[in-house]
């Protein structure tokens, strides 16, 4: 078992930023963010593996970046030019799996989730 516990969310204005940390309590090499927005299906954000290639989905291309220490077993995400539509619960995700894509089910170990809420 693979506990992930995130933070960072809040509050914030458009076009402000935040950066959410999710520390797992073991070495894992697939990591990422996944959202899920009011009424909407959890969605893809951003992957990184265990050597460092990244995968984005469009819509967070230029805008949010991920980055994980692998010594400390931290994966951020750090968001900026934020918009309303960034407003959802944004979950840290970990697999064994060779293959760090965007898929939910690549995904076996799930954090709680953090709120992140961003007005117009």
């Amino acid at each position: 078992q693979v506990q992930l516990t995130e933070s960072g969310g809040g509050s914030v204005q458009s076009g402000g930023s935040l950066r959410l940390s999710c520390v797992a309590s073991r070495p894992i090499y697939c990591m990422g963010w996944f959202r899920q927005g009011p009424g909407k299906e959890r969605e893809g954000v951003a992957t990184i593996d265990g050597a460092g290639i990244l995968t984005y989905a469009e819509p967070m291309k230029g805008r949010f970046t991920v980055s994980r220490d692998n010594a400390s077993n931290t994966l951020n995400l750090q968001m900026d030019s934020l918009k309303a539509e960034d407003t959802a619960m944004y979950y840290c995700a970990a697999a064994y799996a060779v293959r760090c894509d965007l898929g939910i089910h690549t995904f076996d170990y799930w954090g709680q989730g953090t709120q992140v809420t961003v007005s117009s």
